[in-house]
């Protein structure tokens, strides 16, 4: 009985996280569920065991060792700005002027909300959820009725972009600041204007203390935050941030500032808790329902820790968006969501390791480190990545399995590639202008080679593995992998580095630009370099599309080529791969959250 208990309790848990995942796959067209969703649940969850015979199992998903479902669990295509949330509702202000209402625990669509000209900014519920205000680029402050979904009052009086809004606790105040330099008091009941505050510098957001109707925080581009009164006045001693939160209940602040975040006591501004971050680039940060967790946003990764113990420790790093974070909010003890530049929505499961219903175990979500490349071996059944941290990994091409894992000292240097060679792991990246060599598997150096002198913008292994292949702005060098004698070199005039990359093939290699393709054959001297004007080899009629060295708009997939035609996509949680390869069979992508994601082409288009 234990053990069909635990099954039972398994298959809802993976039954959800997919559903969640796919859930607007599901929600068009509940058949795809089939063909679009059950067959990327990760390897080791009791949906992959259960349907991997019955299915065919084209695509696989790798999450690190653990091969585990990872912290997102949903992931929404909306160009956000802005972030609100009461309860179970989520609002997203959005840079085309609409506020789309979201169910906080599916992601779903409820609703529209339109009357804004320009870009929303800013969103703050009130604190029975009734109301909902809005700054936009439009210059105004909006009211709207969250019951029929109009607009209860326009505020008017900025004369440039309403950066941030806040409603006071007992509905009666709205106060905005702006890029015109001002902050302004709205009465809600007559509309107007009640006090402007003009300020020296931008300022960033403001925010009323949840419990009290009177006083408000101001941040400034400068980093100064400021308490204030609503007659206009000052209220307290000015502290450093760019960045701030109320806890829910009034009682706690939270303020970021370049790498340091610190948790005060919000009546006597005592510091109860300090924490730091790689990352110095703060952008946003909030605290949970509970005032349990505290969460800052800093570029694209988002930093989680629990402040219930005497010293706050990091819970969580999020790692998943593609560019800057700029709004960030608890729907629940338990989830967070955040809108970024990616033009993506994204839900996070994280927990606490205090005592609490709503905790989970954070053992069981496994934290993956960032995908920095990825090698296609069909012929030897392999596909190899490098990670941020320097980890070598070798995955099994048919299982998705980890075959082996290797610690290099590859770590902070991003030009890289590694492949199996002579049934050897053989690493070559580029550091301090020299190229090295390395045995993964003996943790030895083999050679080290003068590199580039310039702008590196590509490094790669041949397809034989007998040349290191590397392009500098404007030339191509390369290099015999095992004596490091130079081979050959070759220019490259008008080259854009934004949209070059090589691919390589035995000793031919291809230069992909915006608009063309030029490839040279390297023989085994500095004398035997010739151009040639063949295409690299690829599937008839098909072509990968949507990867980080290709068009950035598209999800990753296989294109026609004479219709023009998309014959296979991967879901909007897998767009942007760091790296990715395909050979005419196999699609290959890693990601910053970690994922490895194997298609095999053959079998998802014969399906």
């Amino acid at each position: 009985m234990l053990v069909q208990t635990g099954s039972l309790c398994q298959w809802t848990a993976d039954s959800q996280r997919l559903i969640l995942e796919y859930f607007d796959t599901i929600n068009t067209s509940p058949s795809h569920i089939y063909c679009s969703a059950l067959k990327f649940p990760p390897s080791s969850s009791w949906l992959h065991q259960y349907y991997g015979a019955g299915l065919p199992q084209e695509v696989k998903v790798v999450r690190g060792l653990s091969a585990g479902w990872g912290t997102c669990f949903r992931t929404v295509k909306l160009d956000g700005n802005a972030l609100a949330c009461w309860k179970e509702t989520i609002a997203v202000g959005l840079r085309s002027g609409s506020i789309v209402i979201l169910d906080a625990v599916t992601g779903s669509k409820i609703t529209v909300l339109s009357g804004h000209t320009k870009g929303v900014s800013s969103l703050t519920f009130s604190s029975d959820g009734t109301s909902l205000v809005s700054g936009s680029w439009d210059n105004t402050v909006k009211l709207w009725d969250m019951q029929t979904g109009g607009v209860v009052k326009t505020f008017q009086g900025h004369t440039n972009y309403v950066m941030s809004v806040s409603i006071s606790p007992n509905h009666a105040m709205i106060v905005s600041a702006s890029l015109d330099k001002e902050i302004c008091l709205w009465d809600i009941q007559t509309g107007e204007c009640c006090q402007t505050i003009q300020q020296e510098c931008f300022v960033e957001s403001v925010h009323f203390f949840p419990l009290d109707p009177h006083h408000f925080i101001s941040i400034s581009d400068d980093g100064k935050v400021q308490e204030w009164n609503t007659d206009g006045h000052k209220a307290a001693p000015e502290y450093a941030g760019l960045c701030a939160a109320f806890s829910l209940d009034g009682t706690k602040l939270v303020l970021a500032n370049r790498g340091v975040a610190w948790v005060r006591n919000s009546n006597s501004g005592a510091v109860m808790a300090e924490f730091h971050m790689d990352n110095t680039n703060t952008n946003c940060c909030c605290f949970s329902p509970n005032g349990w967790l505290v969460a800052v946003a800093a570029d694209d990764i988002i930093y989680v820790w629990d402040i219930t113990n005497p010293g706050p420790c990091l819970t969580r790093t999020l790692i998943g968006h593609t560019n800057r974070i700029i709004s960030l909010v608890f729907s629940s003890p338990t989830s967070l969501i955040s809108a970024s530049w990616d033009e993506s929505v994204r839900f996070w499961k994280i927990g606490t390791s205090s005592t609490s219903s709503d905790a989970i175990d954070l053992n069981s979500i496994p934290y993956n480190t960032p995908i920095k490349t990825v090698t296609l071996q069909a012929k030897d059944e392999i596909v190899i990545s490098t990670d941020l941290d320097g980890v070598v990994r070798v995955w099994d091409l048919s299982t998705g399995l980890c075959k082996a894992s290797f610690q290099t000292p590859v770590k902070d240097f991003p030009w890289r590639d590694v492949q199996l060679i002579d049934s050897r792991l053989v690493l070559v990246w580029y550091a301090a202008k020299e190229i090295y060599i390395w045995d993964v598997e003996k943790g030895e150096l083999l050679q080290t080679v003068d590199g580039p002198q310039g702008r590196v913008l590509d490094l790669r292994i041949s397809g034989d593995g007998s040349k290191v292949f590397c392009m500098e702005w404007y030339f191509i060098h390369a290099w015999c992998t095992w004596t490091g004698e130079v081979i050959g070199k070759v220019d490259l005039p008008n080259i854009h580095p934004v949209d070059t990359f090589l691919t390589i093939d035995s000793s031919r290699v291809w230069t992909h630009l915006a608009s063309e393709i030029e490839g040279w054959e390297f023989g085994d001297s500095d004398s035997s370099s010739v151009k040639h004007y063949t295409e690299p080899p690829n599937r008839p009629h098909l072509d990968f599309i949507g990867g980080i060295r290709r068009v950035r708009s598209h999800l990753p997939g296989i294109e026609d080529t004479i219709t023009g035609k998309e014959v296979f996509q991967l879901p909007l949680r897998y767009k942007k791969p760091s790296d990715a390869q395909w050979d005419g069979q196999y699609l290959v992508a890693g990601y910053h959250t970690g994922e490895v994601i194997i298609v095999d082409c053959n079998c998802t288009l014969a399906h």
